[in-house]
């Protein structure tokens, strides 16, 4: 392999592959990037087992090859090469030279054939949505993944994908985010009609972060479904990941009916004032308390030992007063994901939980007892 690279593409195209890339790896060829020279491209690849990402950039190539090189070192040396091209050798070995203005590397590598293979999708069929729309979709339902080891079924985002419609759900189990959008567009009403009994696939928190990562505000995404793995084609950023296996909870009975009267408040306001309210709390007092009033909300925080804070909040309401504690995560966490001028906030009491319903999208969350 002999190539030449500019030094901006090459790190854009480690930055797109090297974050799953796991140091801790038992297997040593999981912890190199795979890099592949053919005609004028340069292909990287990596993988952790679950999750596969693979991206190409230009490059001038005078010689087709491939090697794996640990990741983390090789984008040491290339951030710290001069700006310009970088000259990259294969050599015998398993050794790659690394060459700048007026400086030169050799690293050694592992042979590519050690490389575990990247998964092919032929003949599957293939489904567009627009980036914008899968981006939003990520951003206001993956935060509510479960991460304990215990709860692995829920450690992923749930898409289901049915007669042009697809809808994404997450849940830990003490709080849930459902958000549902219409697959438009002559290409994806041929994707819903050639998958007309369904698509319902776990994606894996690990693989969320990264497509989350790669997607755009405008574009197309693909998702091509196979056997126990999905891949997803980001402006030909290819990332594959495996499903996770098992049947996701039934979550529409957890659901409840819509309530009134409801809570009119401004959520940029209330996202400050629980921050406010959070900066007291330990991890044995996580709880805070808010205490509905008509036209008013107190978000109060008590810590023994610590402290107290006490804040009144303008809101439109003329209900019963209220009483009721939550941990001020499950707020913060969708409030700082939501663009609008006023949620409605259905409360009904100290054991039902709250849920904000917009458009599309409902979100609930559990209290705590305070």
């Amino acid at each position: 392999m002999r190539i030449k690279v500019s030094r901006e593409n090459l790190i854009s195209g480690i930055q797109t592959v090297q974050n799953i890339v796991s140091s801790k790896s038992t297997l040593p060829i999981l912890s190199n990037i795979l890099i592949e020279a053919k005609t004028s491209t340069l292909k990287l690849n990596a993988t952790d087992l679950d999750v596969g990402i693979s991206c190409e950039i230009p490059v001038n190539v005078y010689e087709d090859g491939g090697i794996t090189i640990p990741a983390k070192r090789f984008n040491d040396i290339v951030r710290e090469l001069p700006t310009g091209d970088i000259a990259i050798t294969g050599k015998k070995n398993n050794q790659i030279d690394i060459e700048g203005e007026n400086c030169r590397f050799k690293l050694m590598g592992l042979p590519r054939e050690e490389f575990p293979k990247f998964p092919e999708f032929k003949n599957n069929e293939i489904i567009h949505l627009e980036q914008s729309i899968l981006k939003e979709m990520l951003q206001l339902t993956s935060f509510a993944v479960s991460h304990e080891e215990s709860r692995h079924i829920l450690s992923g985002v749930l898409i289901e994908i049915r007669e042009g419609n697809v809808r994404m759900v997450a849940t830990d189990g003490r709080r849930l985010a459902k958000i549902d959008k219409k697959i438009m567009g002559h290409s994806q009403k041929d994707a819903a009609k050639q998958y007309s009994d369904g698509i319902e696939v776990i994606i894996p928190h690990k693989a969320i972060i990264e497509i989350s990562r790669n997607l755009k505000e405008t574009g197309h995404v693909s998702l091509t479904p196979g056997t126990n793995q999905i891949l997803f084609d980001i402006d030909n950023v290819l990332i594959a990941t495996r499903i996770i296996e098992g049947e996701f909870p039934n979550y529409e009975q957890v659901i409840p009916l819509e309530v009134s009267p409801k809570i009119k408040v401004k959520p940029q306001d209330l996202l400050a004032s629980i921050r406010r309210a959070n900066l007291l709390a330990t991890p044995d007092f996580q709880a805070i308390k808010f205490e509905v009033f008509p036209n008013k909300l107190v978000v109060s925080k008590s810590t023994p030992d610590v402290g107290e804070s006490r804040e009144d909040l303008p809101i439109e309401y003329g209900g019963p007063e209220l009483m009721v504690g939550f941990n001020p995560q499950f707020f913060i966490d969708l409030l700082r994901n939501i663009n609008r001028e006023i949620i409605e906030l259905e409360l009904v009491g100290p054991d039902k939980p709250a849920v904000i319903r917009l458009p599309d999208y409902l979100y609930l969350a559990l209290p705590m007892r305070i």
